[in-house]
């Protein structure tokens, strides 16, 4: 057997465990929320446990297959998962233009080290404004922008918000992964009169692997969380963001139906994640067994 298959059966391997205890993990959240639930009724405890604040399981299951809105042929789970891919879709966005920046950020700090003494600082404090101020003067300065027949439209204002969390991990995880070759390495390249282009080419970004798969999946978590909390602070429509808001209006007559859009944006994270998993097999398929850890 070849070491290509017999690392791509231990990937496999690697992937069904985690699956495992990812449908583990599941099921244990619905014995502790049901077990919540039931202690409740014995002890009183410092929060509400009634059907109203927290459904049973398989009332937020029964509510996905309840219609949207009375008369309508729309389930729940089915408006949901269009807004989930809605949000998704921004969030993709988001995060590649954060990467984008972010990457650029690191390159041109790592290259010149005066950029890095200057940039640094102002890329950490960029992320100490809180968000829900951020994301209303981003939307009105955006409403006042337009290129010709472009118009800026609150999708580009929260794509922004998303890009605008997303380069920050990436930006940080980068430059500390092209800082990251051995002074051996760095000589080899001098010794072959390599240019600071094919340096980075060759050696840099290579090295910078392990530190950028990390990276990546805080970036994307980052693009989601912003996404959301966005369409939520703008009234963004079409997005799950949205959704939450209006369904928390719902609680009354319908307290499932809040949870099961809570349960759509956790399900844009973990596609999230996955896309990125896919993106770190891809990129960690030729390192040793060690850095894979």
């Amino acid at each position: 057997m070849s070491s290509g298959t017999s690392t791509a059966g231990r990937r496999v391997k690697q992937g069904l465990i985690s699956l495992g205890w990812a449908l583990a993990g599941v099921v244990i959240a619905i014995l502790l929320w049901e077990g919540v639930k039931l202690l409740g009724t014995v002890i009183t405890l410092p929060f509400e446990t009634s059907d109203q604040a927290m459904p049973h399981v398989w009332t937020i299951a029964q509510g996905a297959l309840q219609p949207e809105v009375r008369g309508s042929d729309t389930p729940v789970w089915l408006t949901v998962l269009i807004a989930a891919l809605y949000t998704l879709l921004i969030a993709f966005g988001g995060f590649i233009i954060g990467v984008s920046v972010g990457l650029l950020l690191a390159i041109i700090m790592q290259r010149f080290a005066f950029m890095e003494r200057g940039l640094l600082p102002f890329v950490i404090a960029s992320q100490t404004v809180p968000l829900i101020a951020l994301a209303p003067l981003i939307v009105g300065i955006g409403n006042r922008i337009s290129f010709g027949p472009f118009q800026w439209g609150q999708t580009q204002s929260i794509m922004f918000i998303a890009a605008y969390l997303a380069f920050f991990p990436l930006s940080v995880g980068a430059l500390r992964g092209l800082n990251a070759s051995t002074p051996t390495q760095l000589e080899l390249m001098r010794s072959y009169a390599a240019s600071p282009r094919s340096t980075l080419w060759k050696l840099r970004f290579p090295a910078s692997v392990p530190y950028l798969v990390p990276a990546l999946k805080v970036s994307a978590a980052a693009a989601v969380v912003g996404t959301v909390v966005a369409q939520i602070s703008t009234g963004g429509r079409g997005g799950i963001g949205r959704l939450i808001i209006e369904y928390a209006r719902e609680t009354t007559a319908q307290p499932a139906k809040v949870y099961i859009a809570v349960i759509g944006a956790i399900l844009v994270g973990l596609i999230a994640a996955g896309l990125v998993a896919l993106l770190d097999l891809y990129l960690t398929r030729n390192l040793p067994k060690e850095k894979l850890t």
